[in-house]
């Protein structure tokens, strides 16, 4: 189930915590970040590759490529036994923000977005069939674990896809780290 977390950005053990997804979809529209729930049921094999993944949610990626201005998308598919994991954690582990807005479907598994903003930081567990946009300039990390398993659709309007602007602000060190 997600789950949204909101601690005060200089105390990382103590949080206002929430499951109700009508909730969280609210806590964090105030802040400018879509959250929905959306149908994420076509099947897929864990060994799907990013063709297959995309095929089977081509209508929702089209629809948001006209209703966003998008010109691009990718999949990220990570598994437990992927050999590149610790690494992939570490470069999404530091804080940075990006010039466009960061949209992630999750079709499969979960990952935990870390929102900084103003004095909060809100963390975002988000599980297949949650989409995420997080708005350009807005500074965040994304944790996907030690053992990560998860498949999310990434759509971007900027053609060469993730860039990262990385703040140098150590903060994601002192935050809970998504246990998996």
């Amino acid at each position: 189930m997600s789950e949204l977390n909101i601690y005060a950005d200089n105390n990382p053990q103590q949080a206002e915590t929430y499951a109700d997804y009508k909730t969280i979809s609210a806590l964090l529209q105030a802040q400018g970040v879509r959250f929905e729930r959306w149908a994420a049921a076509a099947p897929l094999a864990d060994a799907a590759t990013q063709d297959e993944v995309i095929a089977a949610y081509r209508a929702d990626i089209e629809r948001l490529m006209v209703e966003n201005g998008f010109q691009s998308v990718d999949v990220i598919s990570l598994h437990p036994d992927h050999p590149d994991k610790v690494a992939l954690r570490q470069k999404f582990l530091n804080e940075h923000t990006h010039t466009e807005y960061e949209v992630r479907f999750f079709v499969d598994g979960q990952g935990l977005f870390y929102l900084h903003i103003g004095d909060k930081v809100y963390t975002v567990l988000c599980e297949k069939g949650d989409l995420i946009s997080v708005p350009a300039g807005t500074t965040h990390w994304f944790d996907m674990g030690a053992n990560p398993r998860f498949k999310a659709i990434r759509l971007f309007t900027n053609p060469e896809g993730w860039v990262a602007n990385f703040t140098g602000n150590d903060i994601a060190g002192r935050f809970p780290r998504l246990e998996n």
